[in-house]
């Protein structure tokens, strides 16, 4: 890719204001940075100012120190006048091939249980068989519009909410999730957009944002993780999910794309787990 400076400096001083709000994020000063990126702090600050522009590299290495997401190290690089080097291509283009593959290996290995690939905003791109076979236990799956979104499917009345036992307990978990695995810690515009949509359903409030929000929670203190507790035919089915990421990401979408793979918490729920997808047909 064309590595060529495409202006001389950033239009009013778009790229100084850019770091200081990822250093002011990081909650890092000036001299912190400029240890960590090898950059002198004078530097670090001529930058900030508008006074200078840094190299490309010296751009990157200041992003990784910050541990800015690729997406926005595109940015960065507009802003100082490079062309960007990270691809912003779909999660489905030719080039994510092995990695799309990689995860269609990984959703089928863990049938009978559901596995979903998501992109940053929790909308699903990807699933197993077992994952649209498990939810059409309860709701008719097909009457939502693709691509589905997680969140809303738990967080809708006319969705998953009616059936989930601890539903104010994994609402709140799901919230602080929002902030706590958002990519490189950036809740962004259309996660903010996002956030406020579930906050606009019934009976959901602000204050669960906060981290103390679950603390007296009436969860089995004897689980190390909060499980997500569906009822049907009267019979309570406990699970809990375990999420992975691609390693070494080197494309916006890698980076964004992340697995989550539901469990049993319990013996019984595999058991009736088994039996339940077994009377219910695939969408």
């Amino acid at each position: 890719m064309n590595s060529a400076r495409l202006n001389t400096r950033p239009p009013a001083n778009e790229l100084g204001l850019l770091l200081r709000q990822w250093r002011d994020m990081r909650g890092r000063s000036q001299f912190e940075l400029s240890l960590d990126a090898g950059v002198s702090q004078r530097h670090i600050s001529f930058i900030e100012s508008g006074r200078s522009v840094p190299s490309r590299q010296m751009l990157m290495d200041i992003a990784q120190a910050l541990d800015i997401p690729l997406r926005e190290r595109n940015t960065l690089l507009l802003a100082a006048g490079y062309a960007p080097i990270y691809q912003e291509s779909g999660w489905d283009a030719l080039e994510m091939q092995s990695v799309t593959s990689a995860l269609g290996r990984i959703l089928r290995q863990h049938e009978p249980f559901p596995a979903v690939v998501m992109d940053r905003y929790w909308n699903v791109l990807m699933t197993n068989d077992s994952a649209p076979r498990f939810f059409n236990c309860f709701i008719n799956l097909s009457a939502r519009k693709s691509p589905r979104n997680m969140l809303h499917l738990m967080f809708d009345p006319a969705g998953m909410r009616p059936f989930i036992a601890n539903w104010e307990d994994v609402a709140k978990s799901l919230i602080q999730r929002v902030y706590r695995e958002s990519v490189g810690r950036v809740v962004d515009e259309k996660t903010q957009e996002l956030l406020a949509a579930l906050l606009a359903y019934p009976d959901v409030q602000t204050g669960w944002k906060s981290l103390r929000s679950l603390s007296g929670s009436a969860s089995t203190p004897t689980l190390p993780v909060i499980p997500i507790s569906f009822v049907k035919d009267d019979e309570v089915l406990s699970y809990f999910s375990m999420v992975t990421t691609v390693g070494t990401p080197q494309t916006v979408a890698a980076q964004e794309l992340r697995i989550e793979c539901m469990f049993p918490a319990d013996d019984l729920t595999e058991t009736h787990h088994v039996a339940m997808l077994g009377k219910v047909a695939a969408e």
